[in-house]
């Protein structure tokens, strides 16, 4: 079972929302919540694979919410305003509904929710730790294949494959998530900072403004939900004159 969240601050709409995840079989509801939050109260403390939220609520909006979240749920978006769908993506949100949407629409969303969800736990499979912990073992192309972690320049996500560059040779490429791969990486030499983009924190010749520079032809954007973090790095790092 997927465990969900239906967050909406009309009633209406939140009942129609949790109407809807109790006729999709493999979805869990764990909360109803009509603020970010409630939403976050509950999420202290459940286990929430997936979030349905409404992007125009007070105080906190959805969009700006799921951006605190340093490791977001899958989302869907729901909102009567169709110009917030690119905002939506920008997020890496799994749909967006367009209110108001069907009892279809949202089956359609489910799935997709399913199909990401279903990804991650596969992705498991294809990676693992050696004893030393600056290797990793990557299940692509049927073989495995061994990374000294200490290599990696930059990882870049492109939907449901990460791809990982090296000081030397090609790229290699594999079905994985980027939290995954994340959660696997060690915490003293990389940091994500853009939805798309992992560094490998000492490969970094420069930082101009919201981009990361490791060589002449190499730039990475610093995206707003991670700058925070990574100024911080950097801040922890400077030498005052």
């Amino acid at each position: 079972m997927i465990t969900c969240l239906a967050i909406d601050d009309e009633p209406l709409a939140l009942r129609q929302l949790v109407a809807y995840i109790g006729k999709v079989p493999f979805l869990q509801l764990v909360g109803e919540c009509r603020s970010a939050a409630e939403a976050q109260r509950v999420m202290n403390n459940e286990m929430v694979d997936a979030i349905f939220v409404d992007i125009n609520m007070p105080d906190l909006n959805g969009l700006d919410y799921v951006r605190t979240l340093s490791a977001p749920p899958i989302v869907v978006f729901t909102t009567a305003y169709a110009e917030y769908a690119i905002d939506g993506y920008k997020v890496d949100a799994a749909d967006y509904l367009l209110k108001p949407f069907s009892l279809d629409d949202f089956r359609r969303a489910a799935n997709k929710v399913r199909h990401r969800y279903q990804l991650e736990r596969h992705a498991d499979d294809n990676i693992s730790v050696s004893e030393n912990s600056n290797e990793l073992f990557f299940k692509t192309d049927h073989r495995v294949v061994r990374v000294v972690t200490s290599g990696i320049r930059y990882i870049e996500g492109m939907s449901e494959y990460v791809r990982i560059y090296f000081d030397d040779g090609k790229p290699l490429t594999v079905l994985l998530s980027m939290k995954k791969l994340e959660e696997r990486l060690p915490k003293d030499s990389f940091m994500r900072i853009h939805r798309s983009y992992i560094v490998n924190l000492k490969k970094i010749s420069e930082v101009n403004k919201n981009r990361v520079i490791l060589d002449s032809q190499t730039y990475l954007p610093v995206g707003g939900q991670y700058k925070e973090a990574f100024n911080s790095y950097i801040d922890n790092k400077f030498v005052d004159k």
